[in-house]
C-alpha cells in the first residue's frame, strides 16, 4: 500500500493538528472503523484548575493548570509537567496522545497524558515554583495515582518539582507512595540510568537505522540541534560509538567544526556555564537554521516543535533524521523529506527512551527493589531496538514511511487492546 493523502491541515504550527494528520493515515492503513477512529482520536479527561499563588512580594497570581488524559486503555497513563509560557490546551492535547502512541511503540502497559502550567520559571524563585507545584498537586490528587495516572518531568520541570509532587500527595494519603510519580531523585526512589535515558534511546534508534542504510559509525558525521539533557547526551553516546559531531547548539547559537567537537568538553563548559554553550571556544558559530542543512549523515532534532517545516525541509542534506524532540517536524514537512528519501526515526520512536526508564522506575518502586545501572541500561536498549524493528519491519510490509508505520504500530496495539476489552 503506498501514500495516503493526510486530512488538511489548516495551521502548521498547531501540534495537534500535526498529530492528527498522520493519525488519519495511519488509521485508513489499518482500515480502522469510524467507532474506533473518534475513540482513539479523543482524550479521555481533560481537566483544567486555576492556581492561586502567593508571590514572594506579597501579591497573588493565578495560574491556569492543565491535565490531558488522553487514553487509559493500556494501563494508567503517563506523561510528563510542563512549566512553561506557551503551555496551551491544545499543545497539551497532542503532547498527550503523542505519550500514548508512544508508550504502545515500545510496547510498556501505559495510557498517554500530559500536563501543564502557564508559567515562566525563569522568572519564579524556588519558593514560588514550589507553591505552584504543590498547588497543582492538590488540585489533581483525585487524577494521580501509582494506577491512575502517573506524571514526570518535562520543560520547565524536574527532579525537583518531581520530589514536590510526591510529597504533596503522599501527605494527601497519609502515607509515602514514591510510585505515583516517575523522574525523582534517586534518594527517593528516582532509577539509576534515568538522566541519560532519552538520549541514550535517541543513540539507539540512530545506531539501528544506520545499520539499515549501511552508514559506518566510525566514518559517519553528525549534527544535534538542542544541547540540553536529550541532545547532549545522545551527541555524548553517538561519540563514543565512533560517530564524529560536527555540530551542535542551544539557545545562545550554533556551533561547527568539521573535525569534530570534543563533545565531553562542551557538556562540562555548558555546566560551568549557568547551562549555556555561549563564548565555547571549540567550535565556529553559525547561524542556528545553517545546522539543520548542513552535509551530515545523521541530524538529531532535539530542541523545540517545528523545526523542520515546509520553508527548509527541501534544503535538508542529512541521509537520516533521528527525532529526539516531540514533533520537531511539522507534517506538511513529512511529504518533503519522504520524496526525498530521508529516513525519519520518528519521535514517538526515537525519544521513547524516557518513557521506557521512567516505567522501570514504577516497577522498581512498586518492587521495592532497586535495580543496577546496569540491568537498566540493558533492558532499555533491547526494548528500543525491538520497537526499532518492528517499526522498520511495519515500513517494509505496508511501503510507507518510518513515522506512519510508528503509527500503525501503536495505533493497532490500542485497538486492539480496546477490542479485546469489549469497547466502553
Amino acid at each position: 500500500m503506498g501514500y495516503i493523502e493526510p486530512a488538511p491541515i489548516k495551521d502548521e504550527g498547531n501540534p495537534f493538528e500535526a498529530m492528527m494528520s498522520r493519525f488519519h493515515i495511519a488509521s485508513q492503513i489499518l482500515g480502522l472503523d469510524d467507532e474506533l477512529y473518534n475513540v482513539l482520536k479523543s482524550p479521555a479527561k481533560q481537566v483544567i484548575v486555576s492556581l492561586p499563588i502567593t508571590m514572594d512580594d506579597g501579591s497573588i497570581r493565578v495560574f491556569d493548570g492543565y491535565r490531558v488524559i488522553h487514553s487509559n486503555i493500556l494501563g494508567p497513563s503517563k506523561g510528563g509537567i510542563r512549566f512553561d509560557p506557551g503551555v496551551s490546551i491544545d499543545e497539551v492535547k497532542a503532547l498527550a496522545a503523542w505519550m500514548t502512541w508512544k508508550c504502545a511503540v515500545v510496547d510498556i502497559p501505559y495510557g498517554g497524558a500530559k500536563g501543564g502550567v502557564q508559567c515562566n520559571p525563569r522568572e519564579m524563585s524556588s519558593g514560588e515554583m514550589e507553591r505552584l507545584m504543590r498547588a497543582y498537586t492538590l488540585a489533581m490528587t483525585e487524577i494521580f495515582g501509582p494506577d491512575r495516572d502517573i506524571p514526570a518531568p518535562d520543560m520547565g520541570t524536574g527532579p525537583r518539582e518531581m520530589a514536590w509532587l510526591m510529597d504533596e500527595f503522599s501527605r494527601s494519603r497519609g502515607m509515602t507512595i514514591n510510585s505515583v510519580v516517575t523522574g525523582k531523585p534517586l534518594v527517593l526512589g528516582g532509577s539509576l540510568g534515568r538522566t541519560e535515558a532519552t538520549g541514550r534511546g535517541v543513540m539507539v534508534s540512530a545506531l539501528a537505522a544506520m545499520e539499515k542504510l549501511k552508514i559506518n559509525p566510525y566514518r559517519a558525521t553528525c549534527a544535534v540541534q538542542g544541547f540540553g539533557n536529550v541532545g547532549s547526551f545522545a551527541a555524548l553516546l553517538m561519540a563514543e560509538r565512533g560517530v564524529k559531531i560536527v555540530a551542535i547548539s542551544d539557545i545562545s547559537g550554533a556551533y561547527y567544526n568539521e573535525n569534530g567537537i570534543a563533545i565531553e568538553k562542551a557538556i562540562d563548559y555548558r555546566n560551568g556555564n549557568n547551562g549555556s554553550l555561549e563564548g565555547f571556544s571549540g567550535a565556529e558559530l553559525i547561524e542556528g537554521n545553517e545546522l539543520l542543512e548542513l552535509e551530515v549523515d545523521v541530524l538529531i532534532p532535539a530542541a523545540m516543535e517545528d523545526v523542520i517545516t515546509s520553508r527548509n525541509a527541501e534544503s535538508i542534506k542529512a541521509r537520516l533524521i533521528v527525532e529526539g524532540a516531540n514533533g520537531p517536524t511539522s507534517a506538511k514537512a513529512d511529504t518533503i523529506i519522504n520524496n526525498k528519501g530521508i529516513m525519519v526515526a520518528p519521535d514517538i520512536l526515537a525519544n521513547a527512551g524516557g518513557v521506557t526508564v521512567s516505567y522501570f522506575e514504577w516497577v522498581q518502586n512498586r518492587l521495592g527493589y532497586k535495580w543496577t545501572g546496569e540491568r537498566v541500561n540493558r533492558r532499555s536498549d533491547r526494548i528500543m531496538k525491538d520497537a526499532f524493528d518492528h517499526v522498520y519491519s511495519t515500513s517494509q510490509e505496508y511501503d510507507i514511511s518510518m513515522r506512519i508505520a510508528a503509527y500503525v504500530v501503536a495505533i493497532d496495539k490500542v485497538a486492539k487492546t480496546y477490542k479485546y476489552r469489549g469497547g466502553f
